[in-house]
């Protein structure tokens, strides 16, 4: 089979994301020598990995991160999500974006942007990009303690993330600021990464379709296992109730947080987001849109804060 033409830029990514370029192996391997055992020539005579082996998967998830952000250390224990490094650069950097435009065009460098990570899991990859790229300090919490310890495990075997990543377990699953936003605490921004299917049995059909998709012979168990825990895969009434709930709470902290947002994969699901947002008293609300490849995704945000608000907060804690 001839070798394809490929562009050598993804431009859907995001401007700064370092991920745009096809995946330079060679440089890869350099950085991580054990990458090389799982790097393949495909039919279309083009370096790759097998996307199907989790291990393959992971390996190239640990040069990434060492390649582009410095990150000696990372490992996940079986069976938690190992997650796209590209796509999540991009929600960082999108959400990056806001806090220049928020900040009069200028991202905030007085002191440190506070963002917590709702749902960090056990592979820590917001935080470290986020604090890699721009110094944004991170509170990350999860209702998975095993998650945490694997997080903890990454902050404490990598100098850089010393001081800027605070883990905090929740322990009320229907909570998701409770517990975490101290009482006279402030946070930035808020990032999350829902759930998306309604239930485990949804979330397994999942798994087949993506086996089936990857068309290789790996069991289903393997990628299901591989791909994720319950709590980072499903939700009773999945991403839409997920996302509704963390609204209906996030006007408890309207004064605490200046910007909150989640991803969203369904558009179809923004209407009663919105709508809801209305209800609770959102003065601002936006979606901003994401493009990897063929898959289309969006971000929502929103805040309780008004214009006089807004002005006094950039002023405290940014000018």
């Amino acid at each position: 089979m001839k070798k394809r033409n490929q562009p050598a830029i993804k431009a859907s990514l995001h401007p700064r994301n370092k991920h745009r370029s096809r995946y330079n192996f060679k440089a890869l391997v350099e950085t991580l020598p054990e990458l090389a055992e799982f790097v393949i020539v495909n039919k279309y005579k083009d370096e790759s990995i097998h996307f199907a082996s989790p291990e393959a998967v992971k390996m190239l998830n640990k040069a990434l991160l060492k390649h582009y952000y410095q990150i000696n250390f990372w490992d996940i224990p079986e069976g938690y999500l190992c997650p796209p490094i590209p796509g999540r650069a991009d929600y960082i950097h999108y959400v990056a974006d806001l806090m220049a435009e928020t900040n009069l065009g200028y991202f905030p460098s007085n002191k440190p942007v506070t963002v917590l990570d709702i749902g960090v899991g056990a592979n820590c990859v917001y935080p470290i990009i986020g604090a890699q790229e721009y110094g944004m300090d991170f509170i990350g919490s999860d209702i998975d303690e095993k998650a945490l310890a694997s997080a903890q495990a990454i902050i404490d075997q990598n100098p850089s993330l010393e001081g800027k990543i605070t883990l905090r377990h929740q322990s009320d699953r229907k909570k998701f600021f409770e517990g975490i936003i101290g009482k006279d605490e402030k946070v930035d921004l808020v990032v999350c990464n829902p759930p998306f299917h309604l239930s485990p049995e949804e979330a397994d059909a999942g798994t087949q379709r993506k086996n089936k998709n990857l068309q290789k012979s790996v069991r289903a168990e393997v990628l299901r296992n591989f791909g994720g825990q319950n709590a980072e895969l499903w939700y009773e009434g999945g991403e839409f109730r997920f996302v509704s709930d963390m609204i209906s709470e996030s006007a408890q902290f309207g004064k605490q947080v200046y910007w909150f947002s989640s991803l969203i994969a369904k558009e179809s699901h923004l209407k009663g987001l919105y709508a809801q947002l209305k209800r609770e008293g959102a003065r601002e609300v936006r979606t901003i849109p994401m493009g990897q490849g063929n898959k289309i995704s969006r971000v929502i945000v929103w805040t309780f804060l008004d214009k006089k608000a807004q002005d006094e907060w950039r002023k405290n804690r940014w000018s």
